[in-house]
């Protein structure tokens, strides 16, 4: 009886050694997939219906309702695009008659001269349109973004990261030619809201919260493209367009972002002009903005080619 107790309890003491065990494991598996959670916990990223990932893309390239637009230029697009892509380029869509500084040059073309346009290269509203430059550009890709919206578009999202992210991931680059399916497109108005021209503006200084988003040296005076006085406008912020950027070309955090802009003392409820050479880098910072929910931020499309060459307006240094 004495020997059959001794075995029962030794039984026991094993069944409590393994249950102490399976439960401390469980315990660890537990912490660790927590720990791990807490790894993987992704960044602060921005959320928009202006934005799409390379890996998406690649997953979608080939859909029919899908319309791709290289915006680098015809030569660099020679070199290498992404595959069923087409050419365009900022100046295609704008006022290029006369100089820079003339009136309306560089500005988006009327209604009906970009109709025209917009059917050579088969633009249709139907189509989900994507549109990439170079990690170093001047952020063409947010012009054209900036104004398919004044056009009446919607369904329009810039590439996060651009042709160096996905030819820097080894996806496919194709060398042939696409020729765009022209196409009917009307477009009977521009909207307005996300630009001002020089008169307005002119009347709102002091009103208006300005950023160029130029480099540093033409901010203090450099003329590097031709501009008929260096300097920038009167109380405008400094804050170049690619320091919303990462390395990689894709778009710095919600948190960063927003950190600069109030290290700048900018808020929301501003009303907010950008501007820079010829309205290229200014848009992109509009449209990022915009993506942030600055709801009240305009472009100024003439930008300082135009502001430089009225001896009237003042310029700072």
């Amino acid at each position: 009886m004495k020997k059959l107790t001794s075995i029962l309890l030794m039984i026991l003491c094993l069944a409590l050694i393994i249950s102490g065990c399976t439960s401390k494991s469980n315990d660890n598996v537990v912490e660790e997939k927590n720990n791990q959670d807490t790894i993987e916990e992704p960044k602060d990223a921005i959320e928009s219906e202006y934005l799409v990932d390379v890996n998406w893309l690649k997953e979608n390239v080939n859909r029919e309702d899908i319309l791709i637009l290289d915006a680098r230029g015809q030569d660099t697009y020679d070199k290498g695009h992404i595959p069923g892509a087409i050419a365009v380029s900022w100046q295609g869509f704008a006022n290029m008659q006369g100089a820079p500084g003339d009136a309306n040059w560089g500005t988006v073309l009327e209604p009906v001269a970009l109709s025209e346009k917009l059917s050579e290269f088969g633009i249709i509203k139907d189509k989900e349109i994507i549109v990439y430059t170079n990690t170093a550009g001047w952020g063409e890709d947010g012009r054209i973004l900036w104004m398919l919206k004044r056009a009446g578009y919607n369904n329009i999202k810039i590439l996060d990261g651009g042709f160096n992210l996905w030819s820097g991931k080894g996806y496919d680059v194709s060398k042939e030619a696409v020729t765009p399916i022209p196409a009917n497109v009307e477009i009977t108005e521009l909207n307005n809201d996300t630009n001002i021209d020089t008169e307005e503006l002119s009347n709102k200084l002091g009103t208006v919260v300005i950023i160029d988003t130029r480099e540093k040296d033409e901010y203090q005076g450099a003329t590097k493209y031709g501009e008929v006085r260096g300097g920038h406008l009167p109380g405008a912020i400094n804050i170049p367009f690619n320091q919303l950027l990462n390395k990689d070309g894709t778009l710095k955090s919600t948190q960063e972002i927003n950190a600069i802009l109030d290290g700048n003392g900018i808020k929301k409820e501003d009303e907010i002009v950008t501007y820079c050479t010829a309205g290229i880098r200014s848009a992109h910072m509009q449209v990022v903005l915009n993506m942030l929910g600055y709801e009240n931020v305009k472009n100024y499309d003439a930008s300082f080619y135009a502001w430089s060459a009225n001896t009237d307006l003042e310029v700072e240094k």
